[in-house]
């Protein structure tokens, strides 16, 4: 069971990390969390181990977001979690279908794109040679009479896909401003026109989202310009470490009688196992928390017999499940992430939440 658990675990986990950092910013520049559930773009299909990874870690993810490229993912939602559509995507350039018409076409390129897809939102790649002057003097000059005429619904998605992160999209979105103007929403923080938006999915992990958010913000622009993708930070550079996901055993009967074991190596005692029948209950806090030793009160316990002896006896569906793993509002106050690890990159290599919940 470890094997086939602690992958979506782990994903799912710092899925929702990354919607925590992400609701912060948004609701903080914005008033709202008015789409927040496609923020995060799930770019690692081509970087996982396998088909059934892509599967795993894919419906993983959609516990917290409706937004990804991962087609394994969304066939397991529908055929084990009876979810018919759990996420959806957009037309995107990749490097090769901007670099097929060479380096003095860029500007054809990307009108054909605008041409195939004159409805809906399309995203760009728009890198390829030199990002900055792709904002300015295409997008921003050649084309930016059809830019303008596409509605909010028809929105052009420029990708970055290079250089540091923050301060490339800082940059970009200087110059689009400059090329496009600005408004001001209820919160006081600057708007692209609702024609024009940007995802970077290169370098993404739970730190560099958060510089980026912080960055835009102290420049004065609202997370609602932004969208994000992550590949390999999302699905692939993780273990089962990143966790600490184990199973012990706690409890045994022998002839009848029932005994608490555990285990507690005198040369590393953080390996010390949990002792007794184990329950779950949230607290006052309203952290979840483990109570050991058979004394957790049956009324409380959250704890349900999924699988047993070779037999589901439990099912949820996608639905279920994205409600039990729905934020609440103390996930968006900064005092409620990791004491211990202040800094997001170090959630990695300690417990997320201090294994609370």
């Amino acid at each position: 069971m470890l094997v086939q658990m602690w992958y979506p675990i782990t994903v799912a986990t710092i899925s929702r990390e990354f919607k925590k950092i992400l609701a912060k910013h948004l609701k903080a520049t914005s008033g709202s969390l008015e789409g927040l559930d496609f923020k995060l773009h799930d770019f690692g299909y081509r970087g996982v181990s396998s088909q059934e990874s892509a599967a795993l870690g894919g419906a993983a993810h959609l516990v917290n977001f409706c937004s990804t490229d991962t087609v394994a993912g969304l066939l397991m939602a529908q055929r084990y979690y009876s979810c018919p559509m759990a996420g959806f995507s957009i037309p995107a350039a990749e490097h090769s279908t901007i670099i097929s018409w060479g380096r003095s076409r860029e500007k054809e390129a990307f009108e054909s794109l605008l041409d195939q897809f004159p409805s809906g939102p399309v995203s760009v790649v728009s890198d390829s040679y030199d990002i900055f002057k792709a904002c300015k003097h295409i997008w921003g000059d050649k084309l930016k009479e059809r830019v303008m005429e596409r509605s909010e619904d028809s929105t052009l998605v420029i990708r970055p896909d290079s250089g540091d992160p923050a301060e490339t999209i800082i940059e970009v979105i200087k110059i689009l401003e400059d090329c496009f103007g600005s408004s001001m929403n209820s919160m006081g923080y600057k708007l692209l026109p609702s024609y024009l938006r940007i995802i970077q999915g290169d370098g993404i992990d739970l730190h560099s989202v958060e510089e980026i958010l912080m960055k835009l913000s102290d420049e004065g622009w609202s997370a609602e310009n932004v969208f994000f993708g992550a590949g390999s930070a999302l699905l692939q550079k993780l273990n089962r470490d990143t966790l600490h996901c184990a199973f012990k055993c706690s409890y045994v009967e022998t002839n009848g009688k029932g005994m608490d074991v555990y285990k507690q190596p005198v040369t590393d005692p953080s390996k010390g196992s949990k002792r007794g029948r184990l329950s779950l209950r949230r607290n006052s806090d309203g952290f979840i928390e483990t109570v050991e030793r058979g004394v957790g009160k049956p009324e409380e316990d959250m704890l349900v017999t999924v699988f047993e002896n070779g037999s589901i006896l439990q099912e949820y569906t996608l639905e279920e499940i994205r409600k039990n793993a729905r934020l609440w509002e103390e996930d968006l106050s900064p005092s409620q992430h990791n004491q211990d690890s202040p800094k997001a990159e170090e959630l990695h290599q300690k417990h997320i939440m201090n294994g609370m919940h």
